[in-house]
């Protein structure tokens, strides 16, 4: 197959969860695997897990900090024994202009940066895991969390991330 000059290639796989503890062992397979520098954007809808998901990473990066999702104050700091945490939520965010205003920049190159509502300030972040979720019909805590991405950085470890993954499906 060819493909056209400076076609970004995604790559993905899906993890169906069931239950808040097997949502925090996932968010635990890829905090083994975040760095400093790191960029999560996390999309679905309201009530989808997306904080629940972030309070799992934090715990597994070892965070003891109270996390809340950020929605009025749009961005909090956690400290971990590895890096600062930076959890930012996009939801109140007019555009991406409010965004680049809170002067997030430094915080991010230091920050492991888990955004919440990350479709909105993606342009923002060139190299970012993209997990999105999704509400399932079966039960309450039932949800399908995809991951993909377009960055060298996360194709080449999505491979290593899925394998670590509880019930990975198609």
């Amino acid at each position: 197959m060819c493909k056209a000059s400076g076609e970004r290639v995604r790559e993905s796989f899906d993890v169906r969860v069931r239950c808040p503890e097997q949502t925090a062992q996932v968010a635990s397979v890829l905090a083994a695997r975040l760095r400093p520098g790191d960029s999560v954007l996390l999309t679905g809808q309201l009530a989808s897990g997306k904080t629940t998901f972030i309070k799992a990473v934090a715990a597994a990066l070892g965070s003891t900090d109270l996390v809340t999702s950020p929605t009025f104050t749009l961005a909090q700091i956690y400290s971990s024994p590895g890096a600062p945490i930076l959890h930012v939520d996009a939801y109140r965010l007019a555009d991406v202009a409010e965004y680049i205003d809170l002067g997030l920049d430094e915080q991010v190159e230091e920050s492991i940066t888990l955004v919440e509502w990350g479709e909105k300030v993606a342009g923002e972040f060139p190299c970012h895991l993209l997990i999105e979720f999704t509400a399932g019909t079966e039960a309450p805590d039932d949800r399908t969390l995809s991951f993909s991405s377009t960055c060298e950085r996360w194709r080449a470890m999505l491979p290593e991330l899925r394998d670590g993954m509880p019930e990975v499906t198609a």
